[in-house]
């Protein structure tokens, strides 16, 4: 092979897309409609204060749909909801509700924007077993596309003790800006910390059942 063809082949074979040089990594746990958990899910965020140490607060209330492909993950589509009235900051002064400051008018009104969604709009697969989601995520009444940072933790298609049929497991993170939301109060000024940050971490743990799934019920 002459030296422009070798460069030729190698040029075509960068230009391929990542996911394409990447199989999933196997997994008993057969395709189909899942629901999540939710004994076994959490939606944690962090948010810098004052630049010393990061605010760490959860949802309680979520809801999820998974549509589950593990031959084809790329063509799984995912819908989540959070319930913002179901924030638990568990702050220590029973005197103070500070939960209710945060799902209120200032911060998250959960009065006038009851619900934030997340829905997949593309999946790429960055490793066998971990992927980049791209979806809209509306919040505070702004819909705002992201990218989530997940990885599949495995499954199984049943087990004998676990009456919830086919399991599957993920953990995801991703970081949002509050001020592309609508909320900035409290923002430092520019060149400080004081304050509460402006980005937000965001760290998703998610547990997927399907009752109906069809398979042996094997176990992990």
């Amino acid at each position: 092979m002459t030296f422009r063809r070798l460069a030729a082949a190698l040029c075509a074979f960068l230009a391929l897309p990542v996911s394409a040089e990447i199989r999933p990594v196997p997994t008993q746990a057969p395709a189909g409609v899942y629901k999540l958990d939710p004994d076994y899910a959490r939606v944690i965020f962090k948010v810098s204060h004052l630049g010393f140490s990061n605010y760490t607060a959860l949802f309680t209330r979520l809801d999820a749909e998974l549509v589950f492909d593990p031959e084809d993950p790329e063509a799984m589509m995912l819908r989540a909801t959070v319930d913002p009235a179901s924030i638990e900051t568990h702050y220590p002064d029973p005197t103070f509700n500070f939960n209710a400051l945060l799902a209120g008018p200032d911060f998250l009104d959960a009065g006038q924007f009851p619900e934030i969604t997340f829905e997949s709009t593309s999946i790429r697969l960055t490793a066998p077993d971990r992927a980049a989601v791209r979806g809209f995520l509306t919040l505070h009444g702004v819909t705002r596309e992201i990218t989530l940072r997940v990885k599949y933790n495995g499954g199984y298609a049943g087990h004998p003790a676990d009456p919830g049929g086919a399991r599957i497991g993920f953990s995801a993170s991703g970081t949002i800006f509050r001020s592309h939301f609508g909320m900035s109060l409290g923002l430092p000024e520019p060149g400080t910390t004081l304050g509460l940050g402006d980005a937000v971490q965001v760290q998703i743990e998610a547990g997927f059942i399907n009752p109906d799934a069809p398979g042996p019920q094997l176990g992990p």
